[in-house]
């Protein structure tokens, strides 16, 4: 869509089993035979909405979408996006608890990145539904657990690391919007090498000479990378060769 030169207002995309308990929440309407479902919005004068509907219905259809829907007024197109904005509680109420990630990556990659997270699912016995802002590629799986149950939420914890490594993996970032604190200051170590990492922490300490600000916080050290690193072989190669082990 975005190739063929159309800038939807919104463009965001839900999974079958985001869509299967948003339904059961919402009552949207959804189809839920489908794998995923698109919701796009367009605005404008009448005119250039008609139009550009016309042509996201070409490029969908090109691209093989089974059904294409239309709201019919104002009631139904809330409707529509109720589902979506709802998809975080609507997971909530099936499960006692879910862990929501925040990586981004290219869109192309899009097909890729949502198999391997259903092939994670497999890896740590976890359910994942998967939401996101499909327009600039920003990923919101939504892993569902029960923190009272064995070791659930370390495996939770252990499934969303992987995630956002895949994303680095693929081109992309471990953050578009929620940021880093301590939940994902390990994957800095994955998405960033040593000399990115000191220029961080020269920045840092540009405005925070006394490291009072957050102390901890958003940028590792890099003692710490290499003490992630040392946990972390893959192919044979340590991240952070350079640096000693401790």
């Amino acid at each position: 869509m975005i190739g063929a030169g159309i800038i939807p207002a919104g463009l965001e995309m839900m999974d079958k089993k985001a869509t299967a308990a948003v339904e059961q929440f919402v009552r949207a309407g959804y189809p839920l035979d489908a794998a995923a479902i698109l919701l796009c919005e367009s605005d404008g004068t009448a005119e250039e909405v008609a139009a550009e509907i016309e042509r996201i219905r070409q490029v969908m259809t090109k691209a093989g979408a089974t059904e294409i829907r239309a709201s019919r007024d104002e009631t139904e197109r809330l409707k529509f996006w109720a589902g979506r904005k709802a998809a975080f509680p609507a997971v909530g109420r099936i499960m006692p608890d879910y862990y929501c990630m925040d990586g981004t990556i290219p869109k192309k990659q899009l097909p890729y990145v949502l198999t391997r997270i259903g092939e994670l699912s497999d890896k740590f016995n976890l359910q994942c539904a998967n939401v996101f802002h499909a327009g600039d590629g920003n990923l919101h799986p939504l892993i569902m657990f029960d923190a009272n149950d064995d070791d659930q939420d370390e495996r939770a914890q252990a499934y969303g690391a992987a995630i956002l490594e895949l994303c680095v993996e693929v081109g992309g970032t471990i953050t578009g919007e929620h940021g880093v604190g301590i939940e994902k200051i390990n994957q800095m170590c994955v998405q960033f090498n040593v000399s990115e990492l000191k220029v961080f922490h020269a920045v840092k300490k540009a405005f925070d000479e006394h490291g009072l600000l957050n102390p901890g916080k958003a940028v590792p050290t890099l003692q710490r990378c290499a003490e992630f690193g040392a946990m972390h072989v893959q192919a044979g190669k340590e991240k952070f060769p350079g640096l000693p082990r401790f």
